[in-house]
């Protein structure tokens, strides 16, 4: 998969200042652990929600995930900067509450994917547009301020719900199965860093369109490994693949924050002006 695209940084005066602004950010750089983090968060929000609302009530379920989302959030908001592991944390408590959110309306309603996807894309639309009328600016460079923040992780959650509802869409209502709807959107993740680096498209929508189908296709992988094979999975158990998936994330959250104590992060790494 070439190199995902990531909105470069405003230019600053002198390195003091861009040294400032990263001191400031609360958001990680765009690198390529980002991108390896973000799916499988994605692959384990899914997982592990299918596991929660097959094991309990999905009230009770969807109440915890409720919960969960509050108090890792509450966390992030209270960091004064990005934190590895706070940061990652609340990803994947968005992940596992958007996917609840989107079954939800599928199943307990009896939404069809296509609606409950277009449902989604417009409510994204609608952040997107109040975002860039207050702020003026998409960039995840931008994430300094409390209200930045906060159009951030709408933006998250309207994501990780539409990339739901979209990845269910085309393994069900298309009748791909999980495999092959992964194959296809491991493909379409392609076409925003190719028309970025090719044909000069816009970098702050190349990368919320590829941040976007990351959620599809972490989904449809853990689909594929967890569900039965009546199903089309290889039948490994939702469980277990959620515990894996996050022995990984732990992993990769535990280098980053090793990097940042030793001065090696570049999420941590001011950048030249």
């Amino acid at each position: 998969m070439p190199p995902i695209p990531t909105p470069q940084p405003e230019v600053g005066g002198s390195a003091r200042l861009t040294s400032l602004r990263t001191g400031l950010r609360r958001v990680p750089e765009v690198t390529a652990s980002f991108w390896i983090i973000k799916v499988l968060t994605t692959a384990m929000g899914e997982s592990t929600s299918d596991y929660l609302v097959h094991r309990f009530d999905p009230v009770v379920a969807v109440g915890f995930g409720a919960i969960g989302l509050a108090v890792a959030l509450a966390l992030q908001f209270s960091a004064r900067r990005y934190v590895a592991w706070t940061y990652w944390l609340a990803v994947l408590m968005v992940t596992v509450f958007g996917t609840m959110a989107a079954d939800v309306l599928h199943i307990n309603f009896g939404v069809p994917y296509l609606a409950s996807t277009l449902f989604f894309a417009v409510i994204l639309a609608v952040v997107f547009g109040i975002w860039r009328a207050s702020e003026k600016t998409l960039s995840i460079h931008s994430i300094s301020t409390t209200r930045r923040e906060i159009f951030y992780w709408c933006t998250v959650v309207s994501t990780f719900a539409l990339g739901t509802a979209a990845g269910d869409m085309t393994a069900t209502t298309l009748h791909l199965g999980y495999f092959f709807s992964g194959v296809l959107l491991a493909r379409l993740i392609t076409v925003p860093a190719l028309a970025y680096r090719l044909f000069g498209l816009n970098e702050i929508l190349a990368f919320w369109s590829a941040y976007i189908l990351t959620r599809p296709l972490g989904a449809s992988f853990a689909d594929w490994t967890g569900k039965p094979h009546g199903l089309s999975g290889l039948a490994l158990g939702d469980g277990p693949v959620s515990l894996v998936l996050g022995i990984l994330i732990a992993g990769f959250v535990v280098s980053l924050t090793i990097r940042a104590r030793d001065g090696r992060d570049p999420d941590t790494a001011p950048r030249p002006a």
